[in-house]
């Protein structure tokens, strides 16, 4: 079994000189961050992306791979419309490398209150001319005859799609550098230089970017490094683990999930395995401090969080992780270039088992490759998108809760154009940072 493609020992890719000015720079070489960086520089702007490990190598690279408007929070569906499409053109340019391909993604129902659950969601589909529909458990037996397990219902949408994050990350990073974004890795940005309550540059390890304006998207990162600046937010960090099987026969060709497991077929003729319901989290300073906020998604998904007692040393909340540091010596970033956490080998086994089982015809399932990540999330499952009160410059898009790399390229679209202070064309105040401090009740996004 190989382990994940990417490591601190990886190449750099983008390793050419660090600028010395730019109109914006973005901390964090993940997908929200190369889309931003590439929407500004289509917009006539100098974007700056400096990544402390390597493009792509953390939670962009490590998710699931499905590009789905289903079960989508009604305040990101019209965002993920939008990256859809924007995914599209990006398919044309790129052409088939990116593995880009519509093969639908189908949600399972064990229950009748889950059945309930898609017809509530269903009712926000209608309202985007989505194309998705509810199944009845004989039509779900249709497109899966293989399967040895049945379902109640299915929610299907046929336009949501795959790519493959490791291969497709690489090369829109690729594609940004073609039109004018300049990317520097292995550069860890250790501070924002502020000048009177205003944004005036950002101090990397290998020297400071004069910048009016800073974008902050640094995924399991972004709390630690904005803390350090005098902005909190209650953003905390999952591990989900992935596994990828040798070749196996088409048993489902699109994206499927209920409560036990989750399945992607993949472009090698291989599946992509998770848990359809399983994460860890570890307890650390950070947890304790938002306990608070999180009640009401414990309370509505307790089963699924499995406690541990505390990260691994140089974790973004492990107990001994430093929370102040300053610009002219190694920080935290230097210290950890690429947040690679062992996969659990009992979900490992059990997912094997789960797969087996579905589909009873495979001949025997073995696993090629496994990796897991650390998935940045909030309280109420919906990420923060918005313009920091102070310092003045500084944009915030992080919290992505395991949605990002589907919805990468509309979120990056709608932060260029906050940046920008240009139209964004969406309601945006869900993903307000003043909702952690206004009296707000947080609500958890949709379960599905």
């Amino acid at each position: 079994m190989t382990v994940f493609p990417f490591s601190v020992h990886s190449l750099s890719e983008h390793r050419g000189p660090l600028p010395t000015e730019a109109d914006v720079v973005v901390v964090g070489g993940g997908i929200i961050g190369l889309m931003t960086a590439w929407h500004l520089a289509k917009a006539g702007l100098r974007a700056v992306v400096v990544e402390k490990g390597k493009v792509g190598g953390e939670q962009s690279s490590r998710n699931w791979g499905w590009i789905r408007q289903q079960g989508r929070d009604p305040a990101e569906l019209p965002i993920m419309i939008e990256a859809n499409a924007i995914w599209r053109g990006l398919g044309r340019r790129i052409g088939p490398a990116l593995g880009l391909a519509r093969t639908g993604v189908l949600y399972l129902a064990e229950t009748e209150k889950e059945v309930a659950g898609f017809e509530d969601w269903l009712v926000h589909a209608r309202a985007h001319d989505v194309d998705t529909v509810l199944c009845d458990g004989a039509a779900v037996a249709g497109m899966m005859p293989q399967a040895g397990r049945r379902w109640l219902a299915g929610l299907w949408t046929a336009s949501d799609m795959r790519a493959e994050p490791w291969v497709a990350v690489p090369l829109l990073a690729r594609m940004a550098v073609e039109d004018g974004v300049t990317i520097r890795e292995h550069c860890a940005a250790r501070l924002i230089d502020m000048a009177g309550g205003k944004v005036a540059g950002v101090v990397t390890e290998h020297g400071r970017i004069a910048a009016p304006e800073v974008v902050v998207a640094g995924g399991a990162w972004s709390s630690l490094f904005l803390r350090r600046h005098g902005v909190s937010i209650p953003q905390l960090s999952v591990k989900a683990t992935v596994l990828a099987t040798g070749p196996l026969p088409e048993v489902f060709a699109g994206q499927a999930a209920d409560g036990r497991l989750a399945w992607r077929r993949r472009a090698d003729g291989g599946y992509s395995l998770a848990p359809g319901a399983f994460h860890e989290f570890f307890i650390g300073p950070d947890a304790v401090r938002n306990f608070g906020k999180y009640i009401p998604q414990l309370r509505a998904d307790y089963s699924s969080t499995h406690l541990r007692l505390a990260a691994p040393p140089l974790y973004p909340d492990a107990w001994g992780t430093a929370r102040s540091w300053s610009g002219d010596a190694p920080t935290p970033f230097e210290r950890m270039r690429i947040l690679n956490p062992a996969p659990n080998a009992r979900v490992l086994g059990q997912l094997v088992a789960d797969f087996a089982e579905t589909f009873p015809g495979l001949p025997p399932v073995t696993v090629a490759r496994a990796w897991a990540g650390m998935i940045d999330t909030m309280p109420d499952t919906v990420p923060v998108i918005d313009r920091a009160r102070t310092p003045e410059g500084l944009t915030i898009a992080t919290g992505m809760s395991g949605h990002g790399f589907g919805i990468g390229p509309g979120i990056g679209r709608v932060v260029a154009d906050m940046v920008r202070n240009a139209d964004i064309g969406h309601d945006l105040t869900r993903f307000r940072l003043s909702r952690f401090t206004d009296g707000s009740p947080l609500v958890p996004g949709p379960s599905l």
